[in-house]
């Protein structure tokens, strides 16, 4: 939804974050996980922003634009420390004093030495949280804002040339449901406050037909399980909007960037929802973007775009070799030996918002993820296994690697 006076919006998006920072979080609860997800994940950054080459050795730092109550930057933070990035800098920017407050009390109770909290619009970073960064997170912040163009200008130009962004828009047709809602809580809520209106939007889902789009949509549910909070993000904020994949493309190729990859990269597939011979190789011969574009038309689940960019000079960097002697593969957020030992049958599966997913594995690929500890090399453990042929044994490997990177749980950590 929008506003006809940009600057009464944006009133009307601080005083929601006030009233109702988002995501709704409790300090008390980092005594018992990290959460963790995509963009922004340390093992992404290392594998789509530089190609499994960065150096931790180094000054580090990176910029959570619109950071809410903390989730990317605590994640972030948490991990360089525990990397041992001794010269590492997280900063979270946001226009919310009560979003930050909990961020603060979240990095408080970790011990978070590295984080960094500024107050303001990301279209001011140049003057509130000034660069140059290795690195930027803008996650659910662009659809908020009276111009997502000049937003994410505004963030290329405090990055650094050799640096990257992980990008986090709502997606328009996983979303189906929720903006005809939205049009109808604004006329009835108009003029309401705060939690007169989250009230009345209790009242409006719960009495809405089944056959309502909302109801029947499974892949947005901020309204039933996000608190108030959620709910009145989803359902109640005053500025909103949605992209196709077409169109988040050229929203990031305007600002000066290209798409590195789009998180998971089987989604975005059209192999995933086509099995029909003639269909998939129609679907072939299509330009990369607009086979993206397809599957979002297949799928129907897409209710975000999460996107890895860098800057257009940066086009022609090559992805990591998973196969390379020096490279250091890892399971994100998996543990080896139990994926290892789950694995049967010679294939790997999943389910994508709906869609049965599968992808071949070889005989070896059990015996290659046991020994993903973070520090083995492929030459390791390939010396580990003594295979017959070495050739061979690099197919295996680049097999068992495309399978689970498709669905971005198997990335390089480093290439020595």
């Amino acid at each position: 939804m929008s506003d006809t006076d940009p600057g009464e919006a944006d009133r009307k998006v601080r005083a929601q974050y006030e009233a109702y920072p988002y995501p709704a979080r409790d300090p008390r609860d980092e005594a018992k996980r990290l959460i963790t997800g995509s963009p922004s994940h340390l093992d992404e950054i290392r594998h789509y922003v530089f190609a499994g080459r960065l150096d931790l050795g180094r000054p580090f730092r990176a910029l959570v634009a619109g950071g809410g109550t903390g989730d990317a930057a605590i994640m972030l933070a948490q991990q360089l420390a525990d990397a041992g990035a001794a010269d590492a800098e997280v900063t979270h920017l946001d226009i919310s004093s009560a979003s930050r407050a909990i961020a603060m009390k979240r990095a408080e109770a970790r011990g978070l030495t590295n984080i960094r909290f500024a107050d303001g619009p990301i279209e001011r970073v140049a003057e509130v949280a000034p660069g140059a960064y290795d690195y930027i997170d803008c996650c659910g912040v662009l659809h908020h804002l009276d111009s997502p163009e000049a937003g994410l200008t505004a963030l290329v130009g405090v990055l650094k040339p050799a640096g990257g962004m992980g990008l986090m828009v709502y997606g328009t047709l996983g979303r189906t449901g929720v903006y005809p809602v939205q049009e109808a809580l604004a006329q009835l809520a108009g003029g309401r406050g705060e939690a007169e209106k989250v009230g009345l939007a209790k009242r409006l889902v719960a009495g809405l037909p089944k056959a309502h789009w909302l109801k029947r949509n499974p892949f947005v549910g901020d309204h039933m399980t996000g608190g108030d909070a959620g709910l009145y993000d989803l359902l109640l904020h005053p500025r909103d909007r949605a992209y196709r994949v077409a169109e988040f493309a050229t929203l990031v190729a305007a600002a000066g960037l290209v798409v590195r990859a789009w998180i998971e990269p089987a989604r975005y597939d059209p192999d995933t929802y086509l099995s029909d011979p003639m269909l998939r190789k129609a679907a072939a011969g299509l330009p990369p973007l607009e086979r993206a574009a397809l599957a979002e038309r297949l799928s129907g689940a897409m209710a975000k775009h999460i996107v890895y960019a860098l800057p257009a000079d940066r086009v022609d960097l090559q992805p990591p070799d998973p196969t390379a002697d020096g490279a250091v593969l890892v399971l994100r957020d998996l543990d080896p030996s139990t994926v290892s030992k789950g694995l049967s049958g010679g294939v790997l599966k999943a389910d994508l918002g709906g869609a049965p997913w599968q992808a071949p594995l070889p005989a070896v690929a059990s015996a290659i993820i046991a020994r993903l500890d973070g520090t083995r090399t492929v030459a390791d453990i390939r010396a580990a296994l003594k295979p017959g042929d070495p050739a061979r044994f690099a197919e295996h490997v680049r097999a068992t690697f495309a399978a689970f990177h498709a669905i971005n749980r198997m990335l390089v950590r480093e290439i020595r």
